[in-house]
């Protein structure tokens, strides 16, 4: 089966343009999941007990740890079935569709499984304490316990729809289930509502990623005779060429996000030792940052199909194209946000909760942390070649460098100069050199392709 439309737009379409219509309906999908991320704290914020604030920041590792699952599956699986439509091998395409439908849904049984019945040492890790541990087990039992498939499998079909090039599909399931969590998170966090705190909060997003897979199977239903996207249990197979292509991508990428999980554990724990307002803080100032840092993921995951197709298919020029005009795009847009946000970082808190001492510790968080947003962006973009091209070692080899070289390091270093207030400033140090890192990563790479050589696709 051959879609000329979409072969055209990977094809043919000028740079500018394809690259606008695969990123801007990711992006509005990252704008949305950001809204939807700020939801429950803004929502559950409006209670004005930090209390319920902490509980919502305590389980955000937890469902952090989604994406471990999600890029297993979700980006391992892309990436295989857009470098298969590039070398025009349709079997593989439908087979790599079928596998990671499946892996997700029983990986994402056993992630809920496992953190039911590990509660008790789960809480431990997270740092939960005896005030903090109704709200948050509330929360986790419907974004975690009943919730983690859905999560998991809603994302992981917007990867494989995006894929074939139908990423205005794939943001539409997306938001679908986001603008719904909006819309019910009042009606479940608040005292007018049902006011059921941090665990209506999580009621809500059960609700929604439900209503948002809905949405997928709808759409692979209608589009079944125009779709790359194959979930037949027939197509389901352990073919060693799929397995090895969607986990030397993927394994790479959700160690990554393990490590990420690791980082935002220690510095919830850190800072769970100065007490329950500078944990709300630090939740706000991390939702706030996550507005530019979702939108530099989007842009990547946008173009992630672009750069594969014409990886595989050899055109290395247009690939090179399509990475620079991002990058333009992207670290603009981040020197812009981050000075807005440093110079107005009070202001920022403030719309999300009215404890002037939140405030205080908030705003001087966010001032550390939108100082890395235009590094990370450079980051994003150089991990997210490498995951389109298959070179899943350059993926792990960034994940090891960002997080256990640097990042943690810095977090226990600058704690114990700076105590509290040095945790913000742990991602600044890493990205400012792991960005130069990027760079140079990715001037030799084109190098190297542009004389002909093609890199070892190390898993």
């Amino acid at each position: 089966m051959q879609d000329e439309q979409k072969i055209r737009l990977f094809e043919q379409v000028a740079v500018p343009r394809a690259v606008m219509k695969l990123a801007v309906p990711t992006v509005l999908s990252s704008l949305v999941m950001v809204l939807y991320n700020l939801a429950d704290t803004l929502f559950v914020g409006m209670l004005n007990d930090p209390i319920e604030n902490a509980g919502v920041t305590l389980a955000a590792p937890v469902l952090l740890a989604f994406n471990a699952i999600n890029n297993l599956f979700g980006v391992g699986s892309s990436s295989m079935m857009s470098r298969a439509l590039g070398s025009k091998d349709y079997k593989t395409v439908a087979e790599s569709s079928a596998f990671g439908f499946y892996c997700s849904i029983l990986f994402g049984l056993l992630f809920s499984l496992l953190c039911t019945v590990f509660k008790g040492p789960l809480m431990a890790l997270l740092g939960v304490t005896a005030e903090t541990y109704a709200s948050t087990d509330g929360y986790m039992l419907w974004t975690v316990s009943f919730g983690a498939m859905p999560a998991i499998l809603n994302v992981v079909m917007a990867y494989l729809v995006r894929a074939e090039g139908s990423a205005l599909h794939a943001s539409i399931g997306t938001m679908s289930g986001c603008l719904l969590n909006i819309a019910l998170d009042p009606i479940f966090v608040l005292p007018w509502g049902f006011d059921m705190g941090a665990e209506g909060a999580g009621l809500a997003t059960f609700i929604s990623n439900c209503v948002a897979c809905a949405y997928f199977f709808v759409l692979l239903y209608v589009r079944r005779k125009n779709t790359y996207v194959c979930i037949r249990p027939s197509a389901f197979k352990l073919r060693r060429q799929v397995v090895v292509g969607v986990c030397g991508v993927g394994i790479p990428a959700s160690i990554q996000n393990l490590l990420n999980v690791t980082g935002m554990t220690l510095l919830t724990n850190f800072t769970a030792s100065f007490g329950a307002n500078p944990v709300a803080a630090m939740g706000i100032a991390q939702k706030i940052s996550m507005v530019p840092m979702y939108i530099s993921q989007g842009i990547s995951q946008g173009i992630m199909p672009l750069i594969s197709y014409n990886y595989a298919s050899g055109n290395i020029p247009r690939m090179k194209r399509t990475l620079t005009f991002s990058l333009k795009v992207s670290l603009s847009f981040q020197i812009i946000v981050a000075l807005f946000f440093f110079f107005d970082s009070e202001f920022m808190i403030r719309l999300f909760i009215a404890n002037e001492e939140v405030i205080g510790y908030g705003a001087a968080f966010l001032r550390g942390m939108c100082l890395a947003m235009p590094f990370l962006c450079v980051d994003f973009l150089a991990v997210g070649v490498f995951q389109a091209t298959g070179m899943g070692g350059k993926a792990f080899l960034f994940a090891i460098l960002r997080k256990v070289v640097l990042e943690i390091p810095a977090l226990i270093v600058l704690n114990r100069i700076f105590p509290l207030y040095g945790l913000a400033y742990a991602q600044l140090t890493a990205e400012v050199i792991l960005a130069t890192v990027a760079a140079v990563v990715l001037v030799r790479l084109f190098r190297r392709l542009d004389a002909g050589k093609q890199p070892a696709k190390t898993a």
